[in-house]
């Protein structure tokens, strides 16, 4: 497994993650246990040990579960969490709160939920708007000082905020979604965290799905699925049948080289040395899928066709709806 070193954690981190989101909460009905640890216990076999997590996947079940599973392997795990997003007594999104004492009590609590002493990566989910990112990024400092957090990140910020930002506490991680279907951190955001030394970590690597060829219509997905149910515009309508002919082109170059779908999207991401991408995944085949990726060498021209096939004004349909952009503060 290749890794990279993030700045502040103590161990090398896996150039490919685990998002343990879905395993709870979101893409239809939450998993069992018992099936979660063994994909999680499979990925640390295969060399993955980047697990990502947040207070707000599950209402803090999603913690209490990665918690469950690392009581007895902590030093084989790097964990990463977030704060910052709050959801109402009804699992509702109620905004962002990025003010210091905020992020002080959710630490607390994360810290409760996932049963360690000191998280390895936390990040600010999302910013307030209201609260200066040198408060917030100063609340980081201190935890950090304190022992609770190794090191601190940023999800979903401008290359001047995380310019910012690094002015008080070193940013160790940017998350934003990235992918074939999501190219908005090339606007500038890349550029940054090589500037600043920050590692970038990439949610959503496979357009939620999109990208593995293993959804065709909105039938493909469970009822309660968010993607079936309008929160993510690119998989409703025809903005969906639009955007599965523009994956079915990344699966036919795959195929020319005898990989999976899955595999190139996430090999294309690799070829930049900073990038850690964190697919969900709550199948151990398409975690060893993914894992695969590793071992895809792509040419200047290979990546030059996929993103020819996949230019980024060619998909359809914005990355959240209005009412979950307005949710978190976006």
């Amino acid at each position: 497994m290749k890794h990279l070193q993030m700045t502040g954690v103590d161990r090398p981190v896996s150039r490919l993650g685990l998002g343990c989101m879905g395993m709870s909460e979101f893409y239809g009905p939450p998993s069992d246990d018992a099936d979660s640890f063994a994909v999680m216990a499979r990925a640390l076999e295969l060399g993955v040990n980047f697990f990502d997590t947040a207070d707000m996947y599950g209402q803090g079940e999603n913690e209490r579960l990665v918690g469950r599973f690392a009581a007895d392997r902590r030093d084989d795990i790097v964990i990463a969490s977030k704060c910052g997003i709050r959801r109402d007594g009804n699992g509702a999104l109620a905004g962002v709160d990025t003010s210091p004492s905020y992020i002080k009590q959710a630490c607390e609590a994360s810290l409760a939920r996932l049963g360690v002493e000191t998280i390895d990566l936390y990040y600010l989910h999302r910013l307030d708007g209201v609260t200066p990112v040198e408060d917030s990024m100063g609340a980081l400092a201190d935890l950090a000082r304190e022992g609770k957090i190794r090191a601190a990140g940023l999800s979903e910020v401008s290359p001047e905020t995380l310019k910012r930002a690094c002015a008080v506490f070193p940013v160790s991680a940017v998350q934003s979604e990235y992918s074939l279907t999501t190219r908005d951190p090339e606007d500038g955001m890349l550029a940054a965290c090589e500037e600043t030394g920050s590692a970038f970590v990439a949610y959503s690597p496979l357009g939620r799905g999109l990208l593995t060829g293993a959804i065709r219509s909105a039938e493909d997905l469970a009822e309660t699925d968010l993607r079936r149910t309008g929160n993510f515009p690119r998989f409703s309508g025809d903005a969906l049948a639009h955007n599965v002919a523009l994956a079915d082109q990344v699966a036919a170059i795959a195929g020319e080289k005898n990989v999976t779908p899955a595999q190139i999207a996430l090999a294309w991401l690799l070829r930049r040395d900073n990038v850690v991408p964190i697919p969900g995944t709550r199948k151990i085949a398409r975690l060893e899928e993914n894992v695969g990726a590793l071992d895809v060498a792509l040419s200047d021209a290979d990546a030059a066709r996929l993103e020819a096939a996949v230019p980024p004004e060619a998909v359809e349909g914005e990355r959240y709806s209005e009412a979950s952009m307005r949710a978190v503060g976006r």
